[in-house]
């Protein structure tokens, strides 16, 4: 029997086919007969171009309906899955190409001619565009050939996606996700948080990390039901959106939007069932804010590029259970978590340590880094989070830091060493500091404290950043300092530096 994700969406798409998965920004409606039609049509075109099961598939193009079709026709002819965000500039892709070898790329049209000079050089085979509507060279090839009918009978240990997460040393890991790894999650999240007949889903993330792509997407079609898909979050066009849906997923920044909104009151969100929120803590005064606003309570949740989900809100609160700000809940049906300090030592309830997991969603390691695999997970299977945790006496994870150095930006994930690697080698620059900052819309924002060592400016740092590196990295300040502050060790007190620039955008 099969164990390969599409197949496992499939079962549960609508008996009557022609019952619709998405309707897009310009209203029109596309069926789950669409769905299969393209994604069998992607399949064949890719076993056409020679990709093989377990090949990887690059793809960094703009949101669209046939850019999730290719993802699933990805699935169903068992290759494997490499999204990468937009924002990447070509130094950040030359590393991923060469790092994963895919055998085919696809990109923006805009970016087809510095994507294949790239390409050549890591040796990709075929490079093929999708613009923001879908079109493009990809869709042309794949037009009118007849869908690939039987899936690739993958089994649920077998690699399915690898999305790349930076690196405290500066280098990206390729987190290798399985077929298993992604089933797992979308049934247990269906089940957990009430997916019925007739849900339809407010999508406005965008879908090359697992919060949009896996969570929001995987579920839904896990539930055959519809999501109304549009290209990126806008607060008035959400506000025109939501009486015609019952579930809404976003980042907190989402929700500090939609509160900033006048026109956003009870009755837009009265036929809302269930608001999620994740990829960047939630804070209390948000979701306190939003109670009041809507009568509806946040449920947050917790979870990582290398596990899916993790940790969920109750949807069915109980006195024993409930929907608490602050805390990201209890562990997904399957999964085991733990707190333990540095040597492993399991804590009591209160004690603050390190979260572990272990269960059906963890990855299955890094891609070419088994020793780095090894180091991340404990000899009896569990894997090292990294996130300072407690978990309470009902069982209840509370995350009280994050991983060493983590920022997380607009609900980005963003490695400050990558970005220090960038600025400590432009001329005049002896060495920096990157921290993330209080921001009353990102949540934190990106900034640099800098000693010099000859002459540079601010802007000319931040210029420099934005060439090689993603927008969401690029500091949006930087401080210049006589000595960076540290302790006896040597080692930068990050604390001090976010504790004296920390009201410099204001409060989050």
């Amino acid at each position: 029997m099969s164990e390969n994700l599409y197949d496992l969406l499939a079962e549960n798409f609508p008996k009557d086919r022609t019952k619709p998965v998405m309707q897009l920004e310009d209203g029109r409606l596309l069926s789950y007969a669409d769905l299969e039609t393209q994604a069998g049509r992607y399949a064949r075109l890719l076993s056409e171009l020679g990709v093989k099961p377990g090949d990887r598939v690059a793809v960094q193009t703009d949101k669209s309906a046939n850019a999730v079709f290719l993802y699933l026709g990805v699935m169903k002819m068992g290759a494997v899955y490499l999204p990468l965000n937009v924002g990447y500039t070509g130094a950040e892709i030359a590393y991923f190409l060469g790092d994963a070898t895919p055998a085919l790329v696809v990109c923006r049209p805009e970016s087809e001619a510095v994507l294949r000079e790239i390409a050549e050089k890591s040796g990709v085979s075929h490079v093929h565009t999708m613009d923001a509507q879908g079109g493009g060279s990809l869709t042309e090839a794949a037009a009118g050939l007849e869908p690939l009918a039987e899936s690739h009978p993958a089994a649920a240990a077998e690699l399915a996606a690898i999305l790349y997460t930076s690196g405290t040393t500066g280098r990206s890991k390729g987190a290798m996700l399985t077929h298993g790894n992604l089933s797992s999650n979308a049934l247990a999240l269906k089940e957990i948080w009430g997916f019925r007949p007739g849900d339809r889903l407010l999508h406005m993330l965008p879908i090359f990390h697992v919060h949009g792509l896996f969570v929001a997407i995987n579920t839904t079609l896990a539930n055959g039901s519809e999501m109304v898909f549009l290209p990126k979050f806008d607060a008035e066009r959400a506000i025109q959106l939501l009486p015609s849906c019952s579930v809404m997923m976003g980042v907190p920044t989402f929700y500090v939007r939609l509160l900033a909104e006048v026109g956003f009151t009870k009755e837009v969100a009265s036929g809302v069932r269930l608001f999620v929120s994740g990829s960047a803590p939630l804070l209390e005064e948000t979701f306190e804010a939003f109670e009041q606003r809507t009568g509806q309570r946040i449920l947050e949740r917790y979870g990582m590029t290398e596990c899916g989900m993790i940790t969920s809100n109750p949807y069915s609160e109980t006195e024993e259970r409930p929907r608490r700000a602050g805390t990201v809940g209890f562990p997904l049906p399957e999964v085991e978590v733990r707190v333990a300090d540095e040597d492993g030592r399991q804590l009591g309830a209160e004690e603050i340590g390190v979260l572990e997991v272990k269960g059906p969603n963890v990855f299955k390691g890094y891609w070419k880094m088994p020793e780095k695999t090894s180091e991340e997970f404990r000899a009896d299977g569990f894997f090292i989070t990294g996130d300072m945790s407690k978990i309470d006496a009902k069982g209840c994870v509370h995350i009280v830091g994050r991983a060493k150095d983590l920022v997380i930006s607009g609900g980005y994930n963003v490695y400050p060493k990558e970005i220090e690697l960038v600025i400590d080698a432009l001329p005049g620059v002896a060495e920096s500091a990157v921290v993330g900052l209080p921001h009353p819309d990102f949540g934190e924002a990106v900034a640099a404290v800098v000693k010099r060592c000859g002459e540079i400016a601010e802007d000319a740092i931040i210029e420099a950043c934005a060439k090689d590196l993603a927008r969401f990295k690029v500091p949006k300040r930087v401080f210049f300092v006589e000595d960076l502050p540290r302790n006896t060790m040597g080692k930068v007190q990050k604390a001090e530096l976010r504790q004296a620039y920390g009201e410099t955008f204001g409060t989050a």
